[in-house]
């Protein structure tokens, strides 16, 4: 005998209260932030995951309508604060953009050291945390002992271990120290043993293989489709970074490869994510080694940057420059024109979209976080797996709450 739409309907909501709902978050030692997935289950099965995001709304962009270009520096901190200076040089690269200001050598030799360190600090949290949360606790330990050492670096750099705000608009608060220099070739020289360590701990072994090969797929289609970038899109095989296709700073002088995998799945975004940090090292070896001697500063004359205080107590201009900026509220001043700023920052393409007034401050400030536009496919990598695969899939993809809620 057929069956009604009476009995199809009927059937239908006794599936649906069958199924059990489950709050994942927002406080859970596995989201490692403050976010929260509703996840409907069948037995141990997800059948459907729905992102809630808001639980740290903090109102970024509003706040850069409101703070000057090197004022709002201390809010993108906030944004990603597993790799604040990227975030830092992504700001401040698209104001520089919108002003046409033109970074001497060393401003960019610097910047990219900064960026490239931040990146592998941001892969040994990622890394570490996926492999804690699938049992991997000595892993865990070997990434945040060399993460300490990158705060270090940053502390010596400028003063500041975790919320750095180093860049300014046409370059930089100050040039490295020797003292700098010394911790990141110590660093350079000690921590390709603790990653071939890291390799040779979780690579092959059979618990983590199991819990991240086939799980959470996402094809090359889907990644493009979904608008991912930076390691999610590229171990689905998507052969894009920006530092390649879209040469910024002075990425063009480094010789590095784009690492790329085909799976898709878990463990591909993972090894993708150790091989890069093997080419942030080749690229911190070069830069290191080859850095421009110069100032680190736009020349007085671009009215961008504060002028070194040499040049206000030894210079007529240097003086009326600093008072006109400082004291007679002719800060920095910027064309009424708008300005798209993009970088590969580690978890993907981290752009600004900047509008400028002619004032000091944007009429509009825009962000495209990678965690926001990855977080939405999180839905689709989990379905059909179990409730003990959403820790893996949730660390693979890396997401920081505070990229969400801006």
């Amino acid at each position: 005998m057929p069956l009604t739409i009476a009995s199809a309907e009927s059937a239908h909501q006794d599936e649906r209260d069958y199924l059990w709902t489950l709050n994942f978050g927002p406080q859970h030692p596995a989201t490692h932030t403050t976010l929260r997935l509703v996840l409907k289950l069948d037995g141990e099965r997800v059948v459907d995951a729905v992102p809630d995001i808001g639980y740290l709304h903090s109102g970024f962009e509003k706040i850069g309508e409101h703070l000057d270009y090197n004022q709002y520096v201390t809010v993108t901190d906030r944004m990603n604060y597993i790799s604040p200076m990227a975030n830092n040089v992504a700001w401040h690269g698209a104001v520089e953009q919108l002003m046409g200001i033109e970074l001497t050598r060393r401003c960019q030799y610097i910047r990219v050291i900064i960026s490239e360190l931040a990146r592998i600090s941001d892969h040994l949290l990622c890394v570490g945390a996926m492999g804690l949360d699938t049992g991997a606790f000595t892993f865990f330990l070997y990434g945040f002992y060399q993460r300490e050492r990158i705060y270090d670096i940053f502390e010596s750099l400028c003063g500041a271990r975790f919320t750095n705000s180093y860049t300014r608009v046409g370059g930089v608060m100050h040039d490295m120290t020797p003292l700098t220099i010394q911790k990141i070739r110590d660093f350079l020289h000690d921590f390709p043993k603790t990653l071939d360590d890291m390799e040779r701990l979780l690579n092959r072994n059979r618990i983590f293989v199991d819990r991240t090969k086939d799980v959470g797929v996402l094809t090359r289609d889907e990644a493009i489709q979904r608008c991912t970038s930076g390691p999610i899109a590229r171990a689905s095989g998507v052969t894009r970074d920006l530092r390649k296709d879209e040469p910024y700073l002075a990425y063009a002088d480094f010789d590095f490869r784009v690492c790329c995998a085909q799976a898709g799945d878990c463990f591909a975004r993972y090894y993708v994510r150790m091989a890069e940090m093997h080419e942030s090292l080749k690229i911190l070896q070069q830069a290191i080694e080859n850095l421009p001697a110069g100032p680190v500063n736009v020349g007085i004359d671009e009215r961008a940057h504060l002028p070194d205080k040499s040049q206000v107590y030894q210079t007529i201009e240097g003086t009326i420059t600093h008072f006109e900026m400082v004291m007679n509220n002719r800060g920095i001043k910027v064309p009424s024109d708008e300005a798209y700023g993009a970088v590969e920052a580690p978890n993907g393409e981290l752009g600004f979209y900047v509008v400028g007034d002619g004032s000091d401050v944007a009429y509009r400030a825009r962000c495209r976080p990678p965690s926001f536009i990855h977080f939405a496919t999180f839905p689709h990598l989990i379905r059909g797996h179990t409730l003990s695969d959403v820790v893996a899939v949730l660390g693979s993809l890396n997401i920081i709450a505070a990229e969400l809620d801006r």
